[in-house]
């Protein structure tokens, strides 16, 4: 039986800490690094859903990809959804552990399984911060319509109410890809730089993404809100398989799966007909 000391010493080598954004806070956030740990989940969000589920099917050890503790606080009471996942988690002696932007610039990390997603090769990085590559850009293996790369896409993640987002017509030719999981709209100038044709990333402002189409004067590159949830949870079966792997490897074995809880924030989405995807309200009114 592995021991909490092993699985997190495994999960450091893959995910550095070291590499976390300096605001970040990331690696074990509760547990005692002697307990015991013979099944590990991973998850995007360390919810008390994801919690309690992980509770009832007798997990030791979560691993999320957001922090549950990113900034202070004052208490831990179960008045609070913080101190109730905290408690819950102590409770249950159910240890947590959290790989955040340390993921993001892993190789392979979740841009590249977004990356993959997109069926993109010939991948380089984005930007750079320090030593870091932050997205990644790739190639399509033949030019298509956005509607049909954005059909791809929508098919290769997993479902939520909302959707995908999609900013350029519908009928343009796109190739080269950019990708950002989670929050991107601070990366426009790089994207027009690589030369890209989409964007593909989550949690587009409306301020940074008008200025962004105004600054392509209509053309690309076009843009993909692809959600927060949905662009990061692809990393979490083949994070789930790696650390099994590199356990195996050193003579441990332990289980491992992924939450099937949606962490997704939203639930439902109104105002949109199948037949007027590709369509702006404006194109609809002069039919």
């Amino acid at each position: 039986m592995a021991t909490l000391a092993d699985v997190v010493q495994a999960l450091d080598e893959l995910y550095p800490p070291a590499t976390a954004a300096s605001w970040d806070q990331v690696g074990l956030v509760s547990g005692d690094l002697a307990q015991s740990v013979g099944h590990v989940r991973f998850a995007v969000d360390p919810t008390l859903e994801v919690i309690e589920a992980a509770r009832d099917d007798g997990v030791d050890l979560l691993v999320t990809h957001h922090p549950l503790l990113l900034r202070g606080v004052h208490s831990v009471a179960t008045t609070h959804a913080k101190g109730a996942a905290l408690t819950s988690l102590i409770v249950a002696d159910v240890a947590l552990y959290c790989a955040h932007t340390n993921a993001d610039v892993a190789r392979p990390g979740v841009n590249d399984a977004l990356a993959q997603a997109c069926g993109l090769t010939e991948l380089r990085g984005l930007s750079r911060e320090g030593d870091q590559e932050l997205g990644l850009v790739g190639d399509l293996p033949e030019s298509i319509t956005l509607r049909d790369f954005a059909i791809g896409l929508a098919a290769a993640l997993p479902p939520t109410p909302v959707g995908l987002r999609v900013a350029g017509p519908a009928d343009a030719q796109v190739r080269r890809v950019s990708v950002l999981g989670g929050a991107g709209d601070d990366r426009f100038e790089q994207v027009r730089s690589c030369g890209a044709d989409v964007y593909v990333t989550a949690d587009l402002r409306h301020h940074p993404a008008l200025e962004a189409r105004q600054e392509a004067r209509g053309g690309a590159p076009y843009l993909i809100d692809a959600g927060h949830f949905a662009t990061e949870s692809l990393w979490l079966a083949p994070a789930a398989a790696r650390l099994a792997t590199m356990l195996e490897q050193r003579g441990i074995t332990v289980e491992t799966s992924v939450s099937a809880v949606r962490t997704d924030p939203w639930d439902f989405l109104v105002g949109q007909r199948p037949e007027d995807v590709g369509q702006r309200p404006q194109d609809k009114e002069s039919q």
